[in-house]
């Protein structure tokens, strides 16, 4: 069985497929003047885009990580997971604080979906 790969960069894929499980890279903001809030609401419409070009959606996450770089702005994360998290289908997930690659960057979000 192959490997699928989306988005292949020198360092990084930002999409992989095996055996129908579909693995996103770690999604982050585009705009890092916005909120967390903001800032969220764009990583989460990063990963819509992926999973949906994946032959998934959020509907099928089996796994959510996400990072913070204070874990004081997890209200307003929880803001925006919460209004964009599909009603009974809660994925599992971790959130951490953590030191990301880019300062400017308050969230990074990593997923692992089953495609449909």
């Amino acid at each position: 069985m192959s490997i699928q790969r989306f988005h292949v960069g020198a360092r990084l894929s930002e999409t992989a497929i095996f055996n129908r499980t579909v693995y996103l890279a770690g999604q982050i903001p585009d705009d890092v003047s916005q909120d967390i809030v903001g800032q969220t609401e764009q990583v989460l419409a990063h990963v819509d885009r992926l999973l949906a070009e994946a032959g998934s959606d959020k509907t099928q996450i089996l796994m959510c990580q996400i990072f913070l770089t204070d874990i004081n702005d997890i209200g307003g994360m929880n803001q925006a997971w919460d209004a964009w998290v599909a009603p009974g289908h809660s994925p599992p997930r971790a959130t951490v604080q953590a030191a990301l690659a880019n300062a400017a960057w308050r969230i990074e979000v990593v997923v692992t979906a089953a495609q449909k």
